[in-house]
């Protein structure tokens, strides 16, 4: 049963001139790893702002943008055929299952999360 859903679009201009600290605090480890192992600048940006705009629609989703969470809270990674998959730290989703799409164009990223009750 669906218990939510929430999406976010990022418009990739506002993100390009971001520095390091700044694609940190979006990035988890495991992600800046990835992201920093990308050659293409363009696709670079892509990277961040589909991550970003999945944590901004997991937040909308959770209801829970005051704080409780933040960015590191989630993981988002790609399985062996390039889905990405939610790796979920806070225990307030141990009970779900998180789906998430993300889609890019040259200048916007969109990302749509389904909260799913297990």
């Amino acid at each position: 049963m669906i218990k939510n859903i929430g999406t976010d679009i990022v418009d990739l201009a506002r993100l390009k001139d971001k520095d390091e600290r700044f694609i940190k605090r979006i990035l988890s480890d495991q992600e800046f790893s990835f992201y920093q192992n990308i050659a293409n600048d363009s696709r670079k940006l892509s990277y961040l702002g589909g991550r970003f705009a999945a944590k901004e629609a997991l937040f909308k989703a959770i209801s829970k943008g005051n704080g409780q969470i933040n960015y590191h809270d989630f993981v988002i990674l790609n399985d062996d055929a390039g889905k990405p998959v939610v790796i979920s730290k806070p225990a307030l989703l141990d009970d779900m299952t998180i789906h998430v799409s993300i889609s890019h164009s040259d200048t916007y990223a969109l990302a749509y999360v389904i909260l799913e009750i297990n």
